[in-house]
């Protein structure tokens, strides 16, 4: 279900590392907890973050979750085509509806987060809390 080829956070964002950049958005798990995805602030090109900081926000029926980056960098690019359709990120998280491409500070930062097979422990024991 989450690509082996990304990194996750504990705040439910993935990063695919290719070369300097990094690209960004959040996992299914994450788009399933929200609901159904209306609206989605995204910050400016040439915007700079640091891990962990805000990188924009998810609105859906249910609520509005904040975004953190899970790396360090610079935003290059930022997936426009969710202003229009928010909704992609119920339909697609781990492809078409990733949120923004940074220019990485460290592209070894993302050695720190979860491989695939950590974040779907993480994910299942989450579930288990919140069913007990």
């Amino acid at each position: 279900m989450y690509p082996a080829d990304f990194r996750y956070s504990k705040d439910h964002e993935w990063v695919q590392v290719s070369g300097a950049t990094g690209t960004i958005g959040i996992t299914d798990y994450a788009q399933h907890s929200l609901g159904d995805v209306v609206f989605v602030e995204l910050p400016k090109v040439g915007t700079r973050v640091k891990a962990g900081d805000t990188l924009g926000t998810v609105e859906s029926v249910k609520a509005v979750s904040e975004v953190f980056s899970p790396v360090s960098g610079e935003v290059a690019e930022v997936n426009t085509e969710l202003s229009t359709a928010p909704e992609k990120i119920n339909q697609d998280p781990h492809k078409s509806a990733w949120l923004v491409k940074i220019k990485l500070a460290d592209a070894s930062e993302a050695s720190k987060l979860m491989d695939a097979k950590a974040y779907t422990e993480y994910v299942a024991e989450k579930e288990k809390e919140q069913t007990a």
